[in-house]
């Protein structure tokens, strides 16, 4: 009796990988608070990623990594990354271009204080040494590449919060910190103004940020700003090189 022993074939059919290896996968974790896309949280705390320069969230990635910015789930997840792929991570974000969502602001506040933030934000205060905010954020409040965000878009308790962690140190960016030096001459009522009239605004049909810084004076030195030193530099080639 002869006996045939039928051996199985080797599958050779490779098994489909479950998703695709791409910086849109790997920034799932960065996605789950700061919404799909990075079109921001749905609780106004987890601020719009998509579209920002993309300096500029690399020097956030960095100030989580480095101490400067202090939220324990952010530090924990940079901290095993390097500088190079927080850098991938950064351009990626930015060049995501996505509609923003009309403004739902409605907290209460006089048209007096209204008018009185957006006085700081378009014209600042001399008398206080106060620059306006579009005077480093752009003209239309959109940001300028490559490392100045933009203000528009942005809710009013993540607006709150960040100036608020200004004053109180909990929030640094590079030496010169310029905004930590804007926000101690401003006090919480005016902050408050600030915010509520930034994020009332609509944002203008083009939303990018602005290649480069407006024209005007230069900042005087406690201004400097050390993660954006383009600002200097393109205010001192307007004024003839002087400080």
């Amino acid at each position: 009796m002869t006996t045939t022993v039928l051996l199985a074939s080797p599958v050779t059919a490779q098994t489909p990988a479950r998703f695709t290896d791409d910086m849109a996968e790997r920034t799932r974790a960065c996605t789950a608070c700061h919404g799909d896309q990075g079109r921001a949280g749905p609780d106004g705390y987890y601020p719009r990623l998509a579209g920002k320069p993309a300096g500029y969230l690399h020097n956030q990635l960095r100030n989580f990594a480095q101490g400067r910015r202090h939220y324990d789930l952010m530090a924990r997840l940079v901290d095993p990354l390097t500088d190079a792929y927080l850098g991938e991570m950064a351009q990626y974000f930015a060049d995501l271009k996505l509609p923003y969502p009309a403004p739902t602001t409605n907290n209460a506040i006089t048209p007096e204080r209204l008018a009185k933030g957006q006085q700081l934000v378009t014209q600042g205060d001399a008398t206080r040494g106060l620059p306006a905010c579009t005077q480093c954020h752009g003209i239309r409040l959109t940001g300028v590449q490559p490392n100045v965000p933009g203000l528009l878009g942005l809710p009013l308790d993540y607006l709150n919060a960040q100036l608020g962690a200004w004053q109180t140190g909990q929030r640094r960016a590079h030496a010169p910190d310029c905004m930590a030096e804007i926000v101690k001459r401003m006090p919480a009522q005016d902050l408050i103004a600030v915010s509520s009239w930034l994020a009332r605004q609509p944002l203008p049909s083009d939303t990018r940020p602005a290649d480069r810084p407006p024209a005007g004076p230069a900042l005087p030195e406690s201004l400097r700003c050390g993660s954006a030193p383009e600002l200097t530099a393109a205010r001192q080639a307007h004024s003839g090189g002087r400080p």
